[in-house]
């Protein structure tokens, strides 16, 4: 019998309904928590999780009986291959969502990735839609696409699961669409979206806006003093510089608000309040290269504030989707049957929240996992957490 209590997060994962009609030896909530502490300690396929569940089967019925045993690769597989994605998807969602709290005031991070080793003969690579909270280094959620057009659909259902609440959601150019940034508003929350020609009119306003106004180096030839330059519009200008592997990096953030041509493009984008231009500047060993970007907001703040939340957006791909390459090799699984690449995905990314809960240990992502797997008092400090205990 097993001599403690099951782990916290079993709390929110309890109402997943088990996929086998029939009577099984081997019940869904022991293969759930052997998952996630096999991927919590390194595995990265059924085969791994089968061969750790049978290293640490006695540290493991400390939790649960496991009367049975461990069951093999092909019965994971096949479990997590039936099991109803959404639902799982949901589970975890409702799990973060107790940080209700502690997400007031983030900014959250959308965007996709293909998971390129679900690719099969007959099927195309699944492709993921994450929300993610980067300053706490959290996953709040996923949505699975067929492919990276329909994050168009998978955006807003993604959105309509999480509490947004005093939040900023940026997202890429995919989801500048004014019904994202309606349903944004609509949950109390502020959004920061690249412009693009997927929506030719703003795109055309905005860049309009940036050319009939005078930026400081302008307004100081043409003698206006910082007044009059801030009475045609101008809000806030800096620029900033970085230098790293003899990259020398220029980066100019101009933000506008509050202007006439704003009023009409409310009826379509509500609560628009800023446009945000980005001028990069990369000099790579003598080879220059620049690019202008263009983003709308519906909060207000200086250039310095804005232009901070615009460069902090990519933070999900080096945060989220690099480290479920490097240290998840995510890219590399070839999981495929039915919803088993999804599940998996879930798996990996409560691993990974999880993980990012201890901030005591220096070490990144890979070695923290090591550490789980060969540290018993370690791996059940990390399972046992709260949310965000």
């Amino acid at each position: 019998m097993p001599t403690k209590q099951p782990i916290s997060f079993w709390t929110y994962f309890s109402t997943l309904e088990d996929p086998r009609t029939r009577q099984c030896c081997y019940p869904l909530q022991e293969i759930l928590l052997l998952a996630l502490c096999a991927v919590l300690s390194g595995a990265d396929d059924w085969v791994m999780i089968c061969l750790w569940g049978n290293q640490k089967l006695e540290w493991l019925r400390k939790f649960l009986p496991f009367k049975n045993g461990i069951p093999s690769h092909d019965t994971l597989g096949r479990v997590f291959g039936l099991l109803d994605a959404a639902r799982f998807e949901q589970c975890f969602i409702d799990w973060m969502r107790s940080a209700e709290g502690v997400l007031q005031g983030q900014e959250i991070n959308i965007d996709g990735k293909t998971v390129r080793g679900s690719r099969s003969d007959l099927n195309k690579a699944i492709h993921i839609v994450s929300a993610y909270a980067g300053s706490l280094g959290l996953t709040l959620g996923q949505c699975k696409t067929a492919e990276k057009s329909n994050e168009i659909t998978a955006i807003p259902e993604l959105l309509d699961s999480l509490l947004l609440t005093g939040c900023t959601v940026t997202i890429d150019a995919m989801g500048c669409q004014k019904a994202i940034a309606a349903q944004i508003v609509s949950k109390n929350a502020d959004y920061v979206l690249a412009v693009k020609d997927n929506q030719p009119t703003l795109a055309h306003c905005v860049e309009t806006a940036f050319g009939s106004i005078s930026t400081p180096d302008a307004a100081l030839k043409q003698g206006l003093t910082p007044d009059a330059a801030l009475k045609q519009g101008l809000v806030s200008h800096i620029q900033k510089i970085e230098k790293d592997h003899g990259r020398i990096e220029t980066r100019r953030y101009t933000v506008l608000q509050n202007l006439a041509c704003m009023d009409a493009l409310r009826q379509d984008w509500p609560s628009l309040t800023a446009f945000i231009k980005v001028e990069s500047t990369r000099d790579i060993k003598g080879e220059v290269s620049t690019e202008t970007r263009y983003y709308i907001s519906s909060r207000a703040g200086t250039a310095e504030e804005l232009g901070g939340i615009v460069r902090r957006h990519w933070g999900i791909e080096n945060g989220l989707h690099w480290v479920l390459d490097v240290s998840y090799r995510e890219d590399q699984a070839r999981t495929r049957v039915r919803n088993s690449a999804e599940n998996f995905s879930i798996l990996r990314r409560i691993s990974l929240n999880l993980i990012r809960q201890d901030k005591v240990t220096k070490a990144g992502v890979k070695n923290r996992r090591l550490k789980a797997g060969s540290n018993d008092t370690y791996r059940e400090k990390l399972i046992s957490f709260q949310a965000f205990a």
